[in-house]
Formats: C-alpha cells, sequence, structure tokens
C-alpha cells in the first residue's frame, strides 16, 4: 500500500462547493454539512490513490489536474486525463457497504498541485442514504440487476460454447466410431472368405511343401501392408494396371478388383511370380490356373483383413485422442490452478472445435520452442482461446488461415491468434473488450465474449489481452506472466 499523499488543508467554503455541478442543487443546510464533516485539501504532484487498496475517501476535484490509470498486466495504463472541476474519484460505491468490494477500481495522481473536496468513505455513505435514499434504491438496482444480467448472460454463452463444442465433439466422434463399425462389419465377411479359401486350397492337389510356402506368403503379404509406400494417384493407376494385365494372363476372374488390393499393399508383379511359381511346382498343368486364382483371393482377404484392422485401430486411436482432449478441456479431473503447458491446452481446445473451424480454413501452429510452463487456471485460459478462435472463425466466414502462435516476449509468454478475416474497424478496437458489445447479428452474439476474456486474462491471470487488426490480418494476443503473482495461489484454492 502507497503512503497517504502529500496534502496540506485549506479552507472549505459553500459557495465554491456549490459552484460545481455535483453539489449544485443541495441546500445551504447540506454545503454547510459538507464543510462541516468533509475537508478540502492541496495534494503536492504524485499519487492520490492507488488501485486495490482500500477505498477509504471519496475525492471531488477543485482545481489542477488529474490523472487516471488501471493496472493491466504488469503496465500502468492511462485511462483518463482532466483537469475539469467538479470530476469525482475514489470511494463512490461506499452507499453499498459490504456487498461489493470496497477498494479503489483505479489509480489517480496529480501531475500539479491539486486541491479536492474530500469526503471519508463513511461520511459519504451516510450522505447518500440518508439525503437521497431512492436514488440508492435505484442506483442498488441498477448496479447489482446489471451484474446479475452480466452473470446470467455469461453463463449462458458458456452453455452455447458447450452446447456447440458437445455437438461438434459429436460429430467427430461418430466419423471414427462409424468407421471402425464399418470395418468390423467387413472384417466378419473378409474373415470368412478367408476360411472357406482355405478349405478349398487345403483340398487341392499340392505337395506337402506347397501349403507352408503359401502361408509363408501369407505373412509376408500381411508384413507388407505396414510399409507400403505412398503413391501418388497416377502411381497408383499405373501399378494396378500392370498388375490387372498380369492377372488377365493368368486366368484370374476379376483381375482388376485383386490389382486394386495388392497395389494398396504394395504388393507388385515379382511377388504374383512367386505365388503362380509357387503352385506350378505342386499342381497339374490343366488345374494351376484354378489354383492361382483360389490363393490370390485368398491372400487378398489376409491383404483386406490387415487394412481393415488397421482402420479399426485407427479409429480406436482417434476416439481415444478425442476422449483425451475433452478431459484436457474441460479440466474436469485437474485442480482449478496449476502450473500447465499452454501448448497441451490450445492443442485440445483446437481438437474440440475442429468441426467448428471446417475444412475451409487452415490451421497453422507456429509454437515456439522451450517455452516454460506456467502457473494459470487451465479451464478458464481454455475458455479465452474458444472466444478467440470463435471470433477469427466467423470474421473469416469459413474461408481462410488461423494461425496460432507461442512465443516468449521479456517476462510474459505470447499467444497469439492470428486471421485472415475482415478485421476489426478502427473506430470500434476500443469497445470489443466492452461488456454486450457485439458487431454480430442480433441473436447471434451476447457481446460478452471477449470481455470475458479480457476478465480472465487481466482480472484472473494479471495479464495482457489486446488486438492489432487491418482487413486481411486481425491478431488478438494474449500475454501470460511466467510466475505466480503474489497471492494467486491462495485465491485458486
Amino acid at each position: 500500500m502507497n503512503p497517504e499523499p502529500a496534502a496540506r488543508p485549506t479552507l472549505c467554503s459553500a459557495e465554491e462547493l456549490r459552484g460545481l455541478f455535483l453539489f449544485d442543487k443541495l441546500t445551504d443546510e447540506q454545503l454547510d454539512w459538507l464543510c462541516r464533516e468533509g475537508r478540502v485539501e492541496v495534494i503536492e504532484p504524485g499519487p492520490v490513490y492507488t488501485e486495490g487498496d482500500p477505498a477509504a475517501c471519496f475525492y471531488v476535484l477543485l482545481g489542477g489536474t488529474v490523472v487516471l490509470s488501471r493496472r493491466v498486466g504488469g503496465d500502468e495504463v492511462e485511462v483518463g486525463r482532466t483537469s475539469q472541476p467538479g470530476v469525482y474519484a475514489g470511494a463512490f460505491t461506499a452507499y453499498l457497504g459490504d456487498r461489493v468490494p470496497q477498494i479503489y477500481n483505479n489509480s489517480v495522481r496529480v501531475t500539479e498541485p491539486s486541491r479536492f473536496f474530500v469526503l471519508d468513505a463513511v461520511k459519504f455513505a451516510r450522505l447518500m442514504n440518508d439525503w437521497f435514499p431512492m436514488a440508492v434504491h435505484l442506483l442498488e438496482g441498477l448496479v447489482f440487476g446489471q451484474k446479475n444480467t452480466q452473470e446470467a448472460i455469461g453463463q449462458r454463452e458458456r452453455l452455447l460454447a458447450l452446447g456447440s463444442l458437445s455437438a461438434g465433439l459429436t460429430h467427430e466422434l461418430n466419423n471414427p466410431a462409424s468407421a471402425a463399425v464399418r470395418a468390423t462389419a467387413a472384417l466378419h465377411e473378409r474373415v470368412a472368405g478367408m476360411r472357406r479359401k482355405l478349405g478349398l486350397i487345403a483340398a487341392g492337389h499340392h505337395t506337402p511343401a506347397a501349403l507352408p510356402a503359401l502361408v509363408e506368403l501369407q505373412e509376408e503379404a500381411a508384413a507388407q501392408v505396414a510399409k507400403a509406400p505412398a503413391l501418388s494417384p497416377m502411381e497408383v493407376s499405373d501399378r494396378e494396371d500392370v498388375l490387372a494385365d498380369w492377372l488377365d494372363a493368368h486366368g484370374v476372374q476379376s483381375g482388376w478388383e485383386l490389382a486394386a488390393i495388392f497395389t494398396q499393399a504394395g504388393l507388385d508383379e515379382s511377388w504374383l511370380d512367386r505365388v503362380a511359381a509357387t503352385l506350378a511346382e505342386s499342381a497339374a498343368e490343366s488345374a494351376a490356373k484354378t489354383e492361382v486364382d483360389g490363393a490370390l483371393r485368398w491372400l487378398a482377404y489376409t491383404i483386406e483383413s490387415e487394412l481393415l484392422m488397421n482402420e479399426i485401430a485407427d479409429s480406436v486411436t482417434r476416439i481415444s485422442s478425442l476422449v483425451d482432449a475433452a478431459r484436457q478441456y474441460s479440466q474436469l479431473d485437474r485442480a482449478p490452478y496449476q502450473v500447465v503447458d499452454v501448448h497441451e491446452l490450445l492443442d485440445s481446445t483446437l481438437m474440440m472445435l475442429g468441426a467448428k473451424i471446417g475444412p475451409g480454413i487452415t490451421v497453422v501452429k507456429d509454437y515456439g520452442t522451450g517455452l516454460p510452463r506456467i502457473p494459470a487456471y487451465p479451464g478458464e485460459l481454455n475458455q479465452v482461446w474458444t472466444n478467440l478462435i470463435d471470433n477469427a472463425v466467423a470474421a473469416m466466414d469459413g474461408t481462410g488461415r488461423l494461425t496460432v502462435r507461442t512465443a516468449l516476449d521479456r517476462d510474459q509468454l505470447l499467444v497469439e491468434f492470428a486471421d485472415t478475416g475482415t478485421g476489426v474497424p478502427p473506430d470500434i478496437q476500443d469497445r470489443i473488450f466492452e461488456p454486450f458489445f457485439t458487431t454480430k447479428p442480433v441473436g447471434q452474439g451476447t457481446g460478452l465474449g471477449l470481455d470475458i476474456s479480457w476478465r480472465i486474462v487481466v482480472g484472473r491471470h494479471h495479464g495482457d489481452l489486446r488486438v492489432e487488426s487491418v482487413p486481411g490480418d486481425t491478431r488478438f494476443q494474449v500475454r501470460l506472466p511466467l510466475t505466480e503473482p503474489e497471492g494467486q495461489a491462495e485465491e485458486g484454492t
């Protein structure tokens, strides 16, 4: 807490007070009471009071210059400067008593010797309740009504975001789950077909060494699936044509179907030649073509089974990843205040919002390396990321690029969301963090997303949130402290 401002008392004049817009309707008796209970002080250049200190006095400027500022992260940001007599500051919510925190919500300093009428907070509260009881009730209704409304709409916005995320998560989970169900049904058919073909092969005319050789080729084909090279569409078409020609030449029916399967597994003509050679050694020439057809279909079933099992494994892995992302996003099993990896939070939010972002928007992750873990409320930061990404997606109208960048910025960690949308007009950039301000059509936005984000970043984390915007390049920048502010751990428990 800063020491009391350097001040010297001077005489209080009822006539001087009457000349101020704040007091011009008071009676002589009321003005005399103010001079008797209050005082006039001259305060030398320097601080008058500091944000966060107990609100002890109500100040009215009589002459001089005052500067109002707010703390944003580690910086003191000037929000107003005036020399207008009659402006007031300080404990002006004292009349609400202990129903609101009685602390200064900004800082005030003077740049020159300045005169103030000063009234202790307790006396100011008595004045308001005794002289203006109806006005106090109206103000109470306004203050608490607005607070309740803001909380209710904020809660609704969180529920809407949760509903949107739930719908997106359901959609994202449905895709791999459906793929796994389809692949499982197909796998049943392929395994049944493999059993039937194996019975036919076993009933054929083969030497004792032929079946082990075919089983060895089967194992080789299954292993080859995992090592199959990535081919361009042109390469796939060329290989399928070559294999189809080979299969037609060897009397295999519908060879083009098998050619596509063998190509997907990365098998070529030389492998088919080995299959044919193995069967030719053990079967009569008249039966060789029939045996080749059956053996290749049996091997194709094996390859398809491997491919289907890989698809099932990929689907289950995708589902597991989405569940992990949902748990990371919600932070349901974690402490509210902890040391976190910001990249994990960003990744979980991007995964949760994947369906909402859509295929027309390219997401670029430009993450800094070696960034430290930071103390934070991770669930609340995920809400900030959600709000900022949602705004970026809306600004791009389904098409563009979203870049999420992290870096060290002196003693803070920077998280930046850049989009290629239409931008924020210069004339409203100073207003976008105000409660209920929105540029979205009626019914599509509450105007609390950025206000909530501001409160979380600045109020809860003692960080900074700002915007830089021109058409085609809008950047919302979040700066968070690297170390735990004093008293934060106790606040978060």
